[in-house]
């Protein structure tokens, strides 16, 4: 049997310093919660945040190829954390020739993947560098990937009108790369020279929880 909470309904005002400060509930008993800083402050603040992006405009490859280049995230093999994806954002800075549908692929490997053209990437919390997880614009994956999630549709218009130019997405949390993973976006076929820039910034989490 679950034993009720024991709360206080209706707001408080506490002074710093007070002890033992009541739980506080709604009209339906529900627990009110709220954040002491913004989302990812702890995190940040922790030094588990990290983010990386491409320093210029690239060309993908089509589809779900092994010679990749665009933007690619990978634990390492024999990694401790999980890389926990909160945001990706990509953007178009040349007009493209054809339509591509844009999306997130993955995979897992006991090989690891070869980072031939392996990009910065840096902590949240400002002047920490890197961790755990490698983010490249070019590298061989050792398995053929998955797609997990169709992003958008990058249509052949000017960047000057604006739907084009770009998105940044919150995932939440909701795609996890494990040790040997690698999470990428890729395009339904080769775009133009030059013309794509992605991003991702995730979390590192002990493997252990």
């Amino acid at each position: 049997m679950a034993l009720p909470i024991s709360g206080v309904v209706g707001p408080a005002v506490l002074s710093d310093g007070s002890q033992l400060a009541p739980v506080r509930q709604d009209r339906a008993g529900a627990l009110v919660v709220s954040e002491a800083h913004g989302r990812y402050y702890e995190t940040a603040f922790r030094k588990a945040l990290f983010r990386s992006s491409n320093l210029a405009g690239v060309t993908t490859t089509s589809g779900f190829a092994t010679t990749y280049t665009g933007f690619c995230l990978t634990n390492p093999v024999g990694s401790s954390v999980n890389l926990v994806v909160n945001k990706v954002t990509y953007a178009s800075v040349v007009v493209q020739t054809a339509a591509l549908l844009v999306g997130i692929m993955s995979g897992v490997s006991a090989t690891a993947v070869t980072q031939t053209t392996p990009l910065v990437v840096g902590g949240a919390f400002a002047g920490t560098a890197g961790g755990v997880g490698l983010a490249a614009s070019a590298v061989t994956l050792p398995v053929a990937p998955t797609s997990i999630l169709l992003l958008n549709v990058i249509g052949t218009a000017a960047i000057t009108t604006v739907p084009d130019i770009g998105q940044v997405v919150d995932l939440e949390g909701s795609l996890i790369v494990p040790p040997g993973g690698f999470a990428a976006f890729y395009t339904s076929a080769a775009s133009a020279a030059s013309s794509l820039a992605f991003g991702m910034q995730w979390e590192e989490v002990s493997i252990n929880g």
